[in-house]
């Protein structure tokens, strides 16, 4: 028996870090936006004939083998794969993963491999789970993989593609489809892989507890970060794509507030670049620090945009807003 599942990956627009549980819960209205894109991880489950369980992740050429899922609880290598097998108690495997996304590139690969691989194991034991339950389980393993506190949009891209406001509440998580001309979108969007990998985990932690802890700095940057994501929707809804630029550019001036870490020489630089390129927005992907970054500026300015980035050493990645989330092939 085979299975094979993908999941694509994101851009988060807008919003992002406030979709920490339970950071939103302190802003009533919190929201994140995001975008599927084409960059996809992929899944594939093989059956064996000896009982055992082979792990493979293509990306990294690491292979773990094991006899069974028992033995996998404690493994360091793969971790996040070998918790995942170990959760739903899968021998008799061979399960090899791919991604399309850079390592640490911040459009959240990891959490579309998660999605992927969770929809694999899943119909492999014939287990039905309504869609939010079977993120609610990627979200769990995923913070053990990880041992900080995850966000809560990454999966939701993954799952069901498209544009969408994740909407965060006391009542629960609302995913709101947004009706948007991806295609307008698209043209206006460059994105790129600053050639350094993120740490998101860290930087999101240390905003986490300077919040919980009450710092008001960091709490009011809270509160511009939920405004800003209020109005870019109304922007994006409306398609007015030059105050949807000016809604990203305010997001980047809140989030490099948040820690000093969010932004680099390196990436100051690209933004330089690509801004003198025509560029009327930018801001990085996910929590910074490195991975990816896009560009936000009129479409006769895209090709030069991304000359202007690969030019200061960025690798310009080709994708495309992805209407559907997770398949099964």
């Amino acid at each position: 028996m085979v299975i094979e599942t993908t999941a694509p990956t994101r851009i988060d627009l807008a919003g992002g870090t406030i979709d920490i549980w339970p950071l939103y819960l302190f802003h009533p209205g919190a929201q994140t936006l995001n975008a599927a894109i084409s960059l996809r991880a992929r899944a594939r489950l093989e059956s064996r004939s000896d009982g055992r369980v082979v792990i493979r992740s293509e990306d990294t050429g690491v292979t773990v083998e094991a006899d069974g899922w028992k033995e996998l609880r404690d493994r360091r290598e793969l971790r996040l794969l070998s918790l995942l097998v170990n959760f739903f108690e899968v021998s008799g495997i061979t399960l090899t993963t791919t991604c399309e996304s850079p390592a640490g590139a911040g459009i959240a690969g990891s959490s579309a491999l998660n999605v992927a691989v969770c929809a694999a194991l899943a119909d492999w034991t014939r287990t039905h789970f309504e869609p939010e339950a079977l993120l609610q389980v990627a979200m769990n393993v995923e913070a053990q993989t990880i041992a900080v506190p995850t966000g809560l949009q990454d999966y939701r891209p993954a799952l069901y593609g498209g544009v969408a406001a994740l909407e965060l509440g006391v009542g629960g998580i609302t995913r709101v489809p947004l009706e948007v001309d991806r295609s307008e979108l698209e043209k206006r969007i460059v994105l790129c892989y600053t050639g350094e990998p993120r740490n998101s985990g860290t930087n999101n932690w240390e905003i986490t507890k300077k919040h919980i802890d009450g710092d008001r700095f960091v709490f009011d940057c809270f509160e511009r970060i939920r405004d800003t994501a209020a109005a870019m929707r109304e922007r994006l809804a409306a398609g007015d794509w030059n105050d949807v630029g000016a809604a990203i550019a305010e997001e980047w001036e809140n989030r490099k507030r948040l820690a000093p870490g969010v932004t680099t020489a390196a990436i100051d630089a690209l933004i330089g670049r690509a801004s003198a390129a025509g560029a009327t927005a930018a801001k990085v992907c996910g929590a910074g620090g490195g991975g990816c970054l896009f560009c936000y500026g009129p479409p006769d300015r895209r090709s030069a945009i991304a000359e202007a980035l690969a030019a200061g050493g960025a690798r310009v990645l080709d994708y495309r807003i992805e209407r559907d989330g997770l398949t099964r092939g």
